[in-house]
């Protein structure tokens, strides 16, 4: 099985981020939305991002922000890519000079290649459970049969991911890499690191 990459999302805290890094986290993610439980000033994301080892990619998480926002936090914060979880547009995402992947969220019915087709200068797509109202971070799992086989782009998966069951929602959908916020959380925001060790062991196991 190819190499799967794992990603923990949500850091708020630079002691969560040197966690995730010592255990062997590929990516963390911090998130630039003020709605969320898991957001973060420029000025936490400043020290976290100062204090990573590195070859640990820094992506920020953005919903709707207007290209103004997004281009001051760039401004401050040395963010390697970037994550659109709204309705952005593919010529929107594309405006920042960053490598950046789309959210789309996953609900009965289909579409997926559809949605997939609008973003074809996207890295990745992550796929993550369709909540009415919430744009991501719900802790649910979606069906992961409703995946296509033959995507044209490499999958991140998300959506109620933990140590649990990540291995297998590798051996089922064979992701290109893994996304987790909740499933390694002590509190909203707060992440565990024994909880942070097991996934991504158990990620690694799937090597």
């Amino acid at each position: 099985m190819p190499v799967v990459r794992s990603k923990i999302c949500g850091i708020t805290r630079v002691e969560d981020a040197l966690i995730a890094a010592e255990a062997g986290a590929d990516a963390i993610g911090l998130v630039f939305y003020p709605a969320s439980p898991r957001a973060v000033d420029v000025q936490q994301a400043r020290r976290i991002v100062a204090a990573l080892p590195p070859f640990v990619t820094t992506v920020g998480l953005f919903v709707d922000a207007s290209r103004g926002e997004v281009e001051e936090i760039l401004d401050a914060v040395a963010l390697d890519r970037l994550q659109f979880h709204g309705d952005e547009s593919p010529q929107y995402c594309g405006g920042f000079q960053r490598p950046w992947y789309k959210a789309l969220r996953v609900r009965d019915g289909g579409g997926l290649h559809e949605e997939i087709q609008h973003y074809q200068r996207a890295s990745a797509i992550l796929l993550d459970t369709y909540v009415p109202g919430i744009p991501g971070g719900t802790g649910a799992v979606f069906d992961w049969s409703l995946i296509p086989r033959d995507l044209s782009k490499p999958l991140i998966l998300a959506g109620g991911l933990d140590a649990l069951n990540v291995q297998e929602a590798i051996a089922r959908v064979r992701p290109y890499a893994v996304d987790v916020s909740g499933g390694v959380e002590r509190e909203k925001g707060i992440k565990d690191a024994g909880k942070v060790r097991d996934f991504i062991a158990r990620v690694r196991a799937c090597m």
